[in-house]
């Protein structure tokens, strides 16, 4: 049995990894971080997972916490995990970093987002974990940088179109809806209740979201040009889920069947990407609480444009779920285990 454990384990993405890993059959829960609840069961912390993760928060050194584990999962803020997990890595363990500490290739272009970085040189070697993507690469790592939620969702719809040159990526606007879940854990008047029932808003208006370096960035690898985009992100008032509109005008005449197989052939041995009949669109409800992205595409012949629209759950596919699947990647382990439950519904 691989031990394993969550570093930062008291917020969203902490307690959905306690969950997979509960009833993963490769791994033992050995170590759970919190320095709030440090001392107390990480069952009183979350009720969800009492008689299934018995495991005490505690709050240690990186130093001790190498001797109790083999992998961690580091699911702490920006800047956190930047200087916890050098140590980790000296100590010999694998970890995959949830924040967005190592997924921008540009040092610069991350100090202009976020702050300067103290472990720059781990940067080139962290691989970006989007295992449809980078697979291969994601088996050899022993850092993987877990991708943002809107990123996996927008990279996953646009990565075919982009493959082939169908659409023209100066013309890129992308509109995605996320539940609350996102903005974590902590108390914050808009995501209270009253602030957030019965509305619906944009937020980070104007190109200010940090994701959209993240975004450019794996949308011009695949389209091997320099891609920048119109970003505009929204909250919904619900718990969890992402829904992403995309919209591009295409190069070249493709009908709504070019499409649709072209989709259903590049995703065809994805076990987590669900490519929708044709003529119908993904929703949240879908694919909640699973680790699953599901597309659908419409050609808009009005106005040459291609229409994509994808839904994760932010938490599982967006997070949690997918870091799971790295780990699954880095150990050798089948890429599904522990993650082929199906969505909650309703």
């Amino acid at each position: 049995m691989l031990k394993v454990g969550i570093i930062g384990a008291s917020g969203y993405t902490g307690v959905e990894l306690a969950r997979i890993l509960s009833s993963h059959p490769e791994v033992e829960l050995t170590v759970a971080t919190s320095r709030k609840y440090a001392g107390q069961p990480l069952s009183e912390v979350f009720p969800s997972l009492r008689k299934r993760v018995d495991l005490l928060c505690e709050n240690l050194p990186a130093d001790e916490l190498a001797e109790r584990a083999d992998f961690f999962f580091t699911a702490v803020p920006h800047k956190t995990a930047m200087d916890i997990v050098p140590p980790l890595l000296a100590a010999g363990k694998k970890v995959v970093d949830l924040s967005a500490d190592f997924r921008i290739r540009d040092v610069a272009v991350y100090e202009k987002w976020y702050q300067e970085h103290s472990s720059a040189e781990l940067i080139n070697e962290a691989v970006y974990g989007l295992p449809e993507l980078y697979r291969t690469q994601i088996s050899e790592a022993r850092l993987v940088a877990n991708p943002g939620c809107y990123p996996t969702s927008i990279t996953l719809g646009l990565a075919p179109l982009l493959r082939k040159k169908i659409i023209d990526p100066a013309t890129l606007i992308i509109d995605s809806k996320s539940g609350t879940s996102g903005a974590g854990r902590g108390a914050n008047v808009g995501t209270l209740f009253c602030e957030v029932t019965d509305g619906f808003r944009a937020y980070k208006v104007g190109g200010t979201h940090r994701h959209i370096p993240e975004i450019e960035q794996e949308l011009s690898v695949l389209a091997n040009t320099s891609v920048e985009i119109s970003f505009t992100p929204h909250l919904l008032p619900i718990s969890r889920g992402i829904l992403s509109s995309m919209y591009a005008v295409q190069q070249g005449a493709k009908t709504d069947k070019d499409l649709q197989d072209l989709y259903e052939n590049t995703y065809k041995d994805e076990p987590f990407v669900r490519i929708c009949p044709a003529g119908t669109f993904p929703a949240t409800q879908y694919v909640r609480g699973s680790n699953c992205c599901d597309i659908g595409i419409k050609t808009d012949q009005r106005t040459d444009r291609i229409i994509i629209i994808s839904a994760i759950d932010n938490i599982a596919k967006g997070a949690s779920g997918q870091a799971v699947q790295n780990m699954n990647l880095m150990n050798g382990f089948a890429e599904t285990c522990g993650l082929m439950g199906s969505p909650f519904f309703p």
